[in-house]
This record gives C-alpha cells, structure tokens and sequence, in this order.
C-alpha cells in the first residue's frame, strides 16, 4: 500500500498519538546490550545510536542526557512525500519545543521532551485541524 504524498491531507491526517513510556538517546559500540529492545537504531561512524525506554537504558547501565516522550504521527506518509517534516518542524519550533524526527516505513516518529509531550501534541492536533 502507497504511503500519502498530498502535504495537505498529511497534515489534516495526521492523528498525532503518544507512546506510553519514556524514551532515552544512547550510544553503544558494538551490538545492543542485552535487555535492550530499540525503538530506533542509527549506525554512525562514532559508534550506534539507540533511543529505548528509559527503565531498559538503567538496566543496563546505559548513558544518556536526553529523556523523551515519542509520539507517532498515525498517518500512512509516503517516504518521498515533501513537507511534511518542515511543517510539523515548525509547528513545533514556533511553540519552543525541539523535536527528533525518525522516519519508518509507514509513519514518522516525533521525540520531544518528555515534560513537553503533552503540549507537542496538542501542537500537532491543533496543525491537523487547521489543515483540514
């Protein structure tokens, strides 16, 4: 099934939804520790990025100085679909929140953090509306 590419009925679709939990950006060389199950992984030269829950971080002793809320944007957004990340970008930045985008197959995914993912989202849902 093709992802939407049409920004307007990206926006208006949106459905902005919190994960439940809390969410970390670490670092590890090597493979994943044991009882870490990742979200995201990104493998970059200085070693690999993974964002899991927090409580799974502490385990297993893993840094980190980032705490987040992840809110996944529910619509289906094709991968070459133009916009969409710079609108939600600065509906956000406009609102003084930062925000991590990840981009899955069939959705992306918002880090914010977590003291702000309540506003992030009404942020988002008042964009969607608007939009619409």
């Amino acid at each position: 099934m093709a992802g939407e590419r049409d920004l307007q009925k990206l926006l208006s679709g949106m459905r902005p939804e919190l994960n439940p939990g809390r969410y970390v950006f670490t670092t590890v060389e090597g493979g994943v520790p044991a009882g870490v199950t990742p979200v995201v992984t990104v493998a970059e030269p200085e070693g690999r990025t993974l964002v899991a829950r927090q409580e799974e971080a502490d385990a297993a002793g893993l840094a980190y100085d980032y705490v987040a809320g992840w809110i996944t944007l529910r619509v289906h957004s094709a991968l070459e679909a133009v916009g969409l990340t710079a609108a939600v970008s600065r509906a956000l930045a406009d609102a003084g929140l930062s925000c991590n985008v990840v981009a899955g197959f069939h959705h992306d995914h918002l880090f914010v953090p977590v003291e702000d993912a309540g506003r992030a989202v009404a942020v988002l849902v008042d964009l969607a509306r608007r939009s619409g």
